[in-house]
């Protein structure tokens, strides 16, 4: 049986071509591959000839996606990035940025089985990265990469003139609040729902390390003129 994908479903393909699209399939099929068996022997049990065979492609196809095992989870881990920013993209620019960014997080990381399924394969990656440098190297790598993507929807709700340094900031703590709260939440065994869940700890965080962003801050109502 193949892992769900961690967290969230990964985005459409949109403009892709069928051969991208083959070749990001097959990426996915070892990516599956080596969470099952990360999951089942951990990574030091685990080699690249044995992903390969799980992920039913020649060991060449293997090393042409990916120079090492660890870096084969990075497409599902990537998954959950690409999922939260296409839900934030949803909303309307002049949205107030924090209810946009909680109800992106809460929706990408609550409110479905496959959700919940691919919380439980993130879980068990982030605790076997606990003691393999390399497989935290891919995480911190792709959350890296999922900072640098968010920074433009972040600029588009943000609208015309917002401040760069700003949107940078924010991109930068909204990406970490996830991170954080993933990484926490694997170490204990709280639910995927309700108290302690990836998505409850992530609007702390949230909330937590944007609370003085000059970006998030709303004008303060006029007062009613004096009699």
């Amino acid at each position: 049986m193949r892992s769900p994908r961690p967290y969230s479903p990964v985005a459409g393909p949109g403009a892709q071509s069928l051969t991208e699209r083959r070749k990001a399939a097959t990426q996915l099929d070892i990516a599956r591959a080596a969470c099952e068996l990360f999951a089942e022997h951990g990574p030091d049990g685990t080699t690249a000839e044995d992903i390969a065979h799980r992920a039913g492609v020649a060991l060449r196809t293997f090393y042409r996606y990916f120079r090492n095992k660890q870096e084969a989870v990075g497409p599902l881990l990537a998954g959950g990035g690409d999922a939260w920013r296409a839900l934030l993209a949803e909303e309307d620019p002049g949205t107030p940025l924090d209810e946009a960014l909680e109800r992106a997080v809460t929706r990408s990381l609550s409110d479905s089985q496959a959700v919940e399924e691919g919380l439980a394969v993130t879980r068990g990656l982030l605790r076997a990265a606990a003691t393999d440098e390399a497989l935290r190297a891919v995480w911190y790598r792709v959350n890296q990469d999922s900072e640098e993507r968010l920074v433009p929807v972040i600029a588009r709700l943000a609208g015309e003139g917002a401040d760069p340094l700003g949107v940078r900031l924010l991109a930068a703590a909204a990406t970490d609040a996830i991170r954080i709260a993933l990484e926490l939440w694997s170490t204990t065994e709280a639910p995927v729902s309700g108290p302690g869940s990836p998505a409850e700890l992530a609007v702390r965080c949230l909330r937590d390390l944007t609370a003085a962003m000059p970006l998030l801050r709303r004008s303060e109502p006029a007062a009613p003129p004096s009699a």
